[in-house]
This record gives C-alpha cells, sequence and structure tokens, in this order.
C-alpha cells in the first residue's frame, strides 16, 4: 500500500523506509529531544513527514557521513533542525564542499592536521568532496587491514 507523502507513519513503516531497526528509531529519541512522534493509545508511535526527514538526516550524517552522535546533537544545536533534514537530500558531487568543522571528532582533527583547532577559533579548513571519499577509502582501506591482521592473530 502506497500512502501519501503528507501521511503519518508508523514505526515499523519508517523502519522500513530508513532501513533501521525500530530499537534504533527508539533509542535516537532518547538522544535527539528534537524527535517528538505523536503516541496514541498503548503508546503507539505515529511520525509526521517532518519527523521522517529529520530521521532521514539524522541516518544520513550518523551512517553516511560519519558523525557521532554527539556530533550530530551539536549540528542540531548550532544549524538546526532544517538543516539535519536537508542533509538526506544533498548528493555530494565533485563541486560540492564540507567545511571540516562539521566533521565529528578524530575525523575532524586529522582533516584539519591539528587537534582541537576548530574550536580554538582557527579558520575552518574547506574539503572538496573528492578529499572526502578519499579520506572514507582510506578509513575502508585500513578497516580491511585491521581485519586482516585480527585473522592473522587468530
Amino acid at each position: 500500500m502506497h500512502k501519501s507523502p503528507e501521511a503519518f507513519r508508523t514505526i515499523s513503516e519508517v523502519a522500513v523506509d530508513l532501513d533501521v531497526p525500530k530499537h534504533v528509531l527508539r533509542f535516537w529519541e532518547g538522544k535527539f529531544t528534537q524527535l517528538r512522534p505523536l503516541k496514541r493509545g498503548g503508546g503507539r508511535r505515529y511520525y509526521r513527514p517532518e519527523d521522517v526527514n529529520l530521521l532521514r538526516g539524522i541516518r544520513q550524517l550518523l551512517y553516511g557521513d560519519g558523525y557521532t552522535i554527539k556530533g550530530v546533537q551539536r549540528i542540531l544545536r548550532e544549524q538546526g533542525i532544517r538543516h539535519v533534514m536537508s542533509c538526506w537530500e544533498l548528493i555530494v558531487d565533485g563541486s560540492a564542499k564540507v567545511d571540516v568543522t562539521e566533521i565529528p571528532d578524530v575525523a575532524a582533527d586529522v582533516a584539519m592536521g591539528a587537534a582541537g583547532q576548530s574550536e580554538m577559533g582557527g579558520n575552518p579548513t574547506v574539503l572538496a568532496a573528492t578529499q572526502i571519499k578519499e579520506f572514507r577509502s582510506l578509513l575502508a582501506e585500513l578497516g580491511e587491514c585491521r581485519k586482516l591482521l585480527a585473522e592473522a592473530k587468530s
């Protein structure tokens, strides 16, 4: 059955749509206070279209862009819900740019070349999408190397 884009969605429908388990959606509700699905009798959740778009943005930032939960919380606090909602709609192409101050934790430190530089008021560096892809590729390769080493040890 196909629902209209304005229709409310159950947690099961949203979980299938986002390819995320239902317990993860419930967990995110606790971590991101901006998520407030309607709860009806028996605690059944109904997600508004805005809730679904926010969840898509959160999912993109966490799973697609590699942010931590604290990183996404910071983005929500500093840039707002609309920004996060729009994250899932963005298609990265060769001309897309990402501000390194938005890359969380260790990734930001590595990308900027100095730990904590962005928090100390330094000028943010901008990476091209190709550089970000290269960085992610190197991280994936590192992950594969770790797997091979773990297999060799056992």
